[in-house]
């Protein structure tokens, strides 16, 4: 079964969801994530028993204070499935998580769970090919030049290999810091408009820092 099959089939029936306001997760992408409290250390020990499936969502605004109940979550999130993980003392684990589709959740459900399920829609990517592609590529080509080497040399080899929506998840991943613009960015379900946000990002990114050196061609 893949991994997008995972998702689909959590989904439809009970997906479990670690509502973190610091971290927004992208499909194609990886996130390390430290689980300590005692209801999400619960979430990962089912998830690694079963399906390993788990989504990631921000909260409502006005989720401050009320973090230890229940807050309205945002409709879009992304789920993903545990690739590595390690428990450390107390029963905590290390996990890094790998997204693989955004999500609409349709419903939370009613458990005697600690943690939080939902019911929702895996909404993978349409194809698409575009202009924008092109333009964003070499957007991020030219802000190679204005980061450290080691910054560059992670990104340009992804950004080259991917196309369409995934190479906006990709770029928007590795240069947008800040965890509301990155779910403005997740809850972008038009590749087109997508790309063209995250291109921007670039070019504000770009206009903000000094060349640092010369590169070669992108390939």
């Amino acid at each position: 079964m893949t991994a997008q099959e995972r998702v689909e089939r959590a989904a439809a029936s009970a997906l479990k969801v670690f509502p973190l306001p610091s971290a927004v997760l992208f499909p194609h992408t990886v996130i390390p994530l430290h689980i300590f409290e005692p209801r999400y250390r619960a979430m990962v020990k089912d998830a690694l028993a079963t399906d390993r499936v788990v989504a990631l969502a921000q909260l409502e605004d006005g989720w401050e204070g009320k973090y230890e109940g229940r807050p309205p979550m945002q409709s879009i999130m992304c789920a993903g499935v545990i690739v590595w993980d390690e428990e450390v003392e107390e029963g905590r684990y290390n996990i890094l998580l790998q997204g693989v589709s955004r999500i609409r959740m349709v419903t939370e459900l009613t458990t005697d769970k600690a943690y939080r399920e939902v019911q929702a829609l895996s909404l993978p990517d349409l194809p698409y090919q575009g202009p924008e592609e092109e333009r964003l590529r070499q957007a991020v080509f030219e802000l190679a030049g204005r980061v450290p080497p080691t910054f560059a040399e992670n990104l340009l080899p992804v950004t080259a290999r991917a196309a369409g929506g995934k190479l906006a998840d990709v770029v928007a991943s590795a240069i947008s810091p800040e965890a509301e613009r990155r779910q403005q960015l997740l809850a972008e379900l038009d590749v087109k408009r997508r790309l063209e946000a995250v291109l921007e990002d670039v070019g504000e990114l770009i206009a903000r820092l000094q060349p640092v050196r010369p590169l070669g061609p992108l390939n």
